[in-house]
């Protein structure tokens, strides 16, 4: 059997790229008003008037003044116009257009009961969270695992994906592969989830760990 390991296996420090405290500029949530700014900012970028504009496109200066304030929806025939006078790409009057983004609130004790592999073994799963159709390609997720009877079965899973645990009571002996990691009340692992995983030990019962397992979302 492959020695027990108190810590994950040392690493370099990792070379962050992405800041989670970043601010982003403020984005439009009506797109009228997205479409307005980003001409506005265009126009202003070359130097030009609107007047100007209005000449390049054969548009009224009145006309032009709605689209820049968010007051009227151009077509797409408009859309054209401006893009070929201001030297921008259509799809860059859309940037500033902010889609509603999805958000999963769960109560204390309210997370949806599921039957997964693993469930006859005393392992309960609770799924605490879920958003179909994220703007972000990677599905994520997160589980409050369970764990509250003896048992001599251990199943072992495999799926794609990365997988986090971070353990809130109690205490197991968790396997990853070929390598066993003991596993208490705060301590984390995180791994490759291709390879073959789960609970090798139960040593303190009840255990309870958070699982979020993350995967590429699938269109």
């Amino acid at each position: 059997m492959a020695k027990t390991s108190k810590t994950a296996k040392s690493a370099q420090k990792p070379a962050l790229t992405q800041d989670p405290h970043a601010v982003r500029e403020p984005r439009a949530n009506n797109l009228e008003m997205a479409i307005g700014h980003e001409v506005r900012t265009y126009r202003k970028k070359l130097g030009i008037t609107v007047a100007d504009l209005a000449a390049a496109t054969g548009m009224s200066v009145g006309m032009l003044s709605k689209i820049e304030n968010g007051n009227i929806s151009p077509s797409l025939t408009t859309l054209q116009a401006l893009s070929q006078a201001l030297g921008m790409p259509i799809t860059a009057f859309f940037k500033g257009f902010e889609e509603p983004k999805s958000a999963s609130f769960v109560k204390a004790g309210e997370g949806v009961n599921l039957e997964r592999r693993g469930t006859r073994a005393g392992h309960h799963y609770s799924l605490l969270g879920h958003i179909e159709n994220n703007t972000s390609g990677v599905v994520v997720e997160p589980y409050l695992i369970t764990l509250n009877a003896e048992s001599d079965v251990f199943p072992t899973f495999q799926h794609e994906g990365m997988e986090f645990l971070y353990m809130l009571e109690g205490e197991v002996v968790y396997r990853h592969g070929d390598s066993l990691y003991r596993m208490q009340a705060g301590d984390s692992l995180f791994f490759d989830a291709d390879a073959p995983h789960g609970p090798e030990e139960l040593v303190s019962l009840p255990a309870r760990y958070l699982s979020i397992i993350s995967y590429p979302q699938r269109r």
